[in-house]
Order: C-alpha cells, then sequence, then structure tokens
C-alpha cells in the first residue's frame, strides 16, 4: 500500500514537473513567433518605402479645388487598407458659379474730382448657389515614386450626398425715395435689370434667412501625382472631373433656364500628412 502510495506521488510530481517545463517553452514560441511577425511587417514596410510605396496607417489632407465653374475647399481622411489601396472620406465645400456671370462694378464723381466706386456686383445674377458634399471612396496607387525624387501617381473615385443650397441675390439700387436693397422678382424687373439704377452689390449680408435646401448625389474621378520627398508627407496636384445631379433645377442668371446636372472639371492642390 505505501509502494502504491509513492509511486501515485511520484508520477504526479514527474507530470507537474514535465507540465510546468512545457509552459514556458510554449509561452517562449508564442513571444518569438510574435516578434517574428513584428519584424516582417517592419522589413515590409522597409520594402515598400524603398519602393516608394507609401506605407501608413491614416493620412489627412486640406485641398485647394479650383473648378472650370467655381471653386472650393476640402477636408479629406484617409485610412489605408493594403499598400495600394486606401480608403477615403472627404467633405467639401463649394461655390457654383455660372458661365455668363461676370462681376462689374459702378462709379460716381464728387466734388474736388473724386471718384466714388459701388460695391462690386454681378449683372443678371439671380441666385448664389453653395454646395456641401459628404462622400467615400477609394484612392488606388498606380505608380510609386521608385526614389524620394519621384512622383507617386493615385487614382481617386469618390461619390456621395450633395447639399444644395440656393441664396437669392441682393443688389443696391436707386429710386425716388432714395437707395434700397432689393433681390429679382418679376415685379421689379426693370428696376433691377437697369444699369443705371443699379448702385452695387451687397455683399455677403443678406439672404442667408431665404436658403433653400435642394438635395443631390455626385460623383467624382481623378488623378492625383504626389511628389513629396518623404512619404509622410502628401504634396500634390489632383485632376479630374465631377459630376452633380439635383433634385430640383438650379436658376441662377436671370432669363438664363435652370439646370440639375453640372459635369465639372477641376484641378485641385493637396496638402497633408500620413501616420
Amino acid at each position: 500500500m505505501l509502494k502504491s502510495i509513492l509511486l501515485i506521488l511520484f508520477f504526479s510530481l514527474y507530470s507537474f514537473a514535465s507540465f510546468s517545463q512545457r509552459l514556458p517553452v510554449s509561452k517562449s514560441n508564442k513571444k518569438s513567433s510574435d516578434k517574428q511577425a513584428k519584424r516582417d511587417k517592419i522589413n515590409e514596410l522597409i520594402r515598400n518605402e524603398e519602393d516608394g510605396i507609401a506605407s501608413f496607417k491614416k493620412q489627412s489632407t486640406i485641398q485647394f479645388k479650383m473648378n472650370n465653374d467655381g471653386n472650393g475647399f476640402l477636408y479629406e481622411y484617409g485610412k489605408m487598407k493594403t499598400p495600394y489601396k486606401t480608403t477615403l472620406f472627404q467633405f467639401e465645400y463649394g461655390e457654383k458659379q455660372h458661365p455668363k456671370q461676370q462681376k462689374q462694378s459702378t462709379s460716381s464723381y464728387v466734388g474736388g474730382g473724386f471718384t466714388v466706386f459701388g460695391k462690386p456686383f454681378i449683372y443678371g445674377k439671380q441666385n448664389i448657389f453653395y454646395q456641401l458634399k459628404l462622400g467615400a471612396g477609394q484612392q488606388i496607387l498606380i505608380g510609386g515614386k521608385g526614389n524620394k525624387n519621384g512622383v507617386a501617381i493615385s487614382g481617386v473615385l469618390v461619390g456621395g450626398f450633395s447639399a444644395g443650397l440656393t441664396r437669392p441675390y441682393y443688389m443696391e439700387f436707386v429710386t425716388d425715395s432714395g437707395s434700397v436693397k432689393k433681390k429679382f422678382s418679376e415685379a421689379d424687373r426693370e428696376l433691377f435689370m437697369n444699369p443705371e439704377n443699379i448702385i452695387g452689390g451687397t455683399g455677403i449680408s443678406k439672404g442667408w434667412n431665404e436658403l433653400t435646401f435642394n438635395p443631390g448625389v455626385y460623383a467624382k474621378t481623378g488623378l492625383r501625382f504626389d511628389w513629396a520627398r518623404f512619404n509622410q508627407v502628401v504634396s500634390a496636384l489632383e485632376f479630374g472631373f465631377s459630376f452633380d445631379f439635383y433634385s430640383k433645377k438650379v436658376v441662377q442668371m436671370v432669363d438664363v433656364p435652370g439646370k440639375s446636372f453640372f459635369p465639372t472639371a477641376y484641378i485641385s492642390l493637396v496638402f497633408g500628412k500620413r501616420k
């Protein structure tokens, strides 16, 4: 009986000792595996950097956008999925300008030979049209820099929701009873369209409480050329086309039919950083 008890104790102690020895080895193997995976990832990032492929987790940029029918400002946040593909989220603000609009000013002479100029205005303008866009898309690397003095080329495709906002355009006029500030209406057509009645524009002070909402959608596609020396920095030019469609027609000029579809060519200056 004593021998049996001793044998059981012996095998129990032996098994426990063997398990204790294997446990640190297992933990050690896991640590080694994690370290190796980390080293492999770092080596891949280094190879990508040498090949001119920017490796990062996220990027943020600001863009100054010049369209053939206006201009705007854009903020972009990007999250890298692979070294070649980045998911983009963009917020854009802009103003559409009609191709027929032309800024001008009036002048009048006062005593002493001085000339007084009125505030600049756009003759025949009926509404100002703003855009607030929220979209998502992809940036796909087409060609890496090759070296620090090279240029990385990426394709960009983004689409989403566009909030169109129309604000009446006010001007200041001279009348028999003094100066008045008015927007266009058929009742005041003769006053509004007679250049001799115009004193000037009213700036941005009026019409904000008369904004009308026009929902729409948009899509854009372009090519981005990034010449930044270091991959942690974004310095680029983007060329492309955007297409906006709104649920209601937008009237911008008097006696010019409104439209719902706006095809646009653009160029953007892009600046930002990567992490």
